[in-house]
C-alpha cells in the first residue's frame, strides 16, 4: 500500500489536491475558490481540472488569509494533517505576510468598541441616568 504523498501519477488535479492537503474541507468548497479566482497556479488563472506538479507553485485566498505554496508531494487522498503538510511548503514572504495581518487584526480587536449593552445593563444605566 502506497503513502499518499508518493501517487504513481505525475499529476493530480488542482481541486483534489487543494482538498487533499487540507486547504479546503470538501473538494466542493475548493471547486468554488478555484472558480471564484482565488487560487492562481504559477502566477495564472486555474480552472479545476488543471495539473498540479510537483515544484508547481500556487497562490491561494482564504477569506482575509493569502497563502503563496511550493508543491512537494501529490495525493489524491485526503490523509491526516502531517501527512498534508508535507504535501507543501509555504514560502517565508507568506508566512510573515500572514502573521503580521495576524498581529494588525489582533490590535484592531483590542481597538474595538466593547459589546452593546444588554438588558440588565441598560436598565443599570437608565437608574444611574435617573438619578443624577
Amino acid at each position: 500500500m502506497s503513502s499518499p504523498q508518493a501517487s504513481p501519477a505525475a499529476s493530480v488535479r488542482a481541486d483534489v489536491w487543494l482538498w487533499a492537503a487540507r486547504f479546503f474541507k470538501t473538494r466542493s468548497l475548493a471547486k468554488q475558490a478555484i472558480d471564484g479566482g482565488k487560487v492562481q497556479l504559477n502566477d495564472a488563472s486555474c480552472k479545476p481540472a488543471k495539473a498540479v506538479s510537483v515544484g508547481d507553485r500556487l497562490r491561494i485566498g482564504r477569506g482575509e488569509e493569502r497563502l503563496e505554496v511550493e508543491v512537494l508531494g501529490l495525493s489524491e487522498q485526503r490523509g491526516p494533517a502531517p501527512q498534508a503538510q508535507a504535501l507543501y511548503r509555504e514560502s517565508e514572504a507568506s508566512l510573515a505576510a500572514r502573521e503580521a495581518a495576524k498581529a494588525q487584526r489582533k490590535l484592531v480587536g483590542a481597538m474595538a468598541p466593547p459589546m452593546r449593552p444588554d438588558k440588565h445593563a441598560r436598565r443599570e444605566l437608565r437608574r444611574l441616568k435617573d438619578s443624577m
